[in-house]
């Protein structure tokens, strides 16, 4: 096997070609932390968009998440998360992400290597995805279905607002899991 060959686009195997664009009523941007080191919290931006263009030669990914549409069930906490503590929402309203590189990993799966911008900083990431499939919807609009997973240290992104406790676990955890699923409409 050469080298060129070794190194597919995932456009030639498994993503179908196209302007996608994410249809936020059936999508999620979601977030996962610890508590107290013991409880998993989660919580989800209700204000995001996202578009994947994928081409013969390639694709790219990119998405915006509002900072302030933050929602974790708990309007307390909400409002803590949009301060100057965590998102700042009044000098930084947006979370940026734009892939880099996107490589087939499996026969439905793929690494997605970009920058993300939270707080002003923007750093790589990798999200691990899935392609959860592709249907023609009741309207005759062609979809596909995508969900990805990555992990980042809010620290990363000068975000570190914290309390230890006498135990020696933190009020929140460093690590934050994210969580993608997204239905995309073929543009």
């Amino acid at each position: 096997m050469s080298a060129e060959s070794a190194v597919a686009t995932p456009t030639e195997t498994i993503l179908p070609t196209g302007t996608w664009k994410v249809d936020p009523v059936h999508s999620s941007v979601e977030f996962q932390v610890k508590h107290l080191g013991i409880a998993t919290v989660k919580g989800q931006f209700k204000e995001f968009e996202g578009t994947l263009e994928v081409e013969p030669d390639g694709a790219t990914a990119y998405g915006t998440v509002k900072t302030a549409s933050v929602d974790t069930r708990e309007p307390q906490r909400d409002e803590h998360l949009r301060s100057a503590d965590f998102f700042e929402v009044d000098t930084y309203p947006e979370i940026h992400f734009r892939s880099t590189a996107i490589r087939t990993t499996g026969e439905d799966e793929l690494e997605i290597d970009g920058a993300l911008e939270i707080h002003g900083v923007t750093r790589p990431i990798t999200l691990t995805a899935e392609i959860e499939g592709t249907e023609t919807d009741m309207q005759g609009n062609d979809r596909i279905g995508l969900s990805a997973t990555a992990q980042i240290n809010r620290s990363d992104f000068n975000i570190k607002f914290n309390a230890a406790l006498g135990s020696g676990n933190v009020v929140v955890s460093d690590k934050v899991k994210i969580l993608v699923n997204a239905s995309a409409v073929k543009a």
